[in-house]
């Protein structure tokens, strides 16, 4: 079913980013939540399977998010806007993002560019994207006029369309961009990345997917 709280701390999948997962409790009920959406008026959905018992309107409720989950999709959507300023130092300022998925288990990025990469732009890309993480800068948040994002250098996707108030993420010095999603706090909670593949997906797009976090450590190890 479906259920609409006043409010909630749930993420509403939006912008590549999955939505949140977790339950909602009750005296009466419980129910899982096994996605989340936003619909046409701004208000997010829970959708949820039901547990135990049952729930009616006016009920009082519990809403807990899934934090190991979240966690990981924090980190994983962290460490794309690391790349995305990486893929611009590597390759040019032409590199813009031209889609992306940010979930639990990895990421994918896409890109616009020419040609594939070579290793050695891969190798590049991943050892300065890992070298921001070990700085550990502060992840901040801001909300500012559109003009004054820009005005500070914040990156926004190419033809999206902007409020006049927008919200801006930056990890330290290194990393400025326009974005609604979650993120860690600080960037060491990211703590490994590792390119997985990179492939072409249209003419003038790339693809990147990676691994953040133990779903990266237990790659590597499993590689050795």
């Amino acid at each position: 079913g479906f259920i609409i709280t006043l409010d909630t701390p749930f993420y509403a999948e939006m912008g590549g980013q999955v939505g949140d997962r977790g339950y909602i409790t009750s005296d009466k009920g419980k129910a899982q939540v096994i996605d989340c959406k936003k619909n046409a008026s701004g208000k997010i959905i829970h959708l949820v399977k039901v547990l135990e018992g049952s729930f009616s309107v006016e009920d009082k409720v519990v809403l807990t998010v899934d934090s190991d989950r979240r966690s990981n999709v924090c980190k994983n959507h962290t460490a794309t806007h690391l790349l995305h300023q990486a893929l611009k130092d590597v390759l040019g300022d032409h590199v813009n993002q031209a889609g992306s998925y940010v979930g639990e288990d990895r990421l994918r990025f896409d890109f616009t560019h020419f040609s594939s990469l070579t290793i050695e732009e891969l190798t590049k890309i991943e050892k300065i994207v890992n070298m921001e993480i070990m700085k550990a800068y502060e992840v901040a948040t801001e909300e500012m006029t559109l003009t004054e994002a820009k005005e500070a250098g914040a990156m926004a996707l190419f033809n999206e369309k902007y409020s006049d108030k927008v919200r801006v993420v930056s990890a330290g010095c290194y990393s400025k961009e326009l974005c609604g999603g979650t993120h860690v706090r600080n960037s060491g909670e990211i703590g490994l990345f590792k390119i997985l593949s990179e492939t072409g997906v249209a003419a003038g797009v790339r693809r990147i997917e990676a691994l953040t976090g133990f779903n990266a450590i237990e790659y590597v190890e499993n590689k050795l």
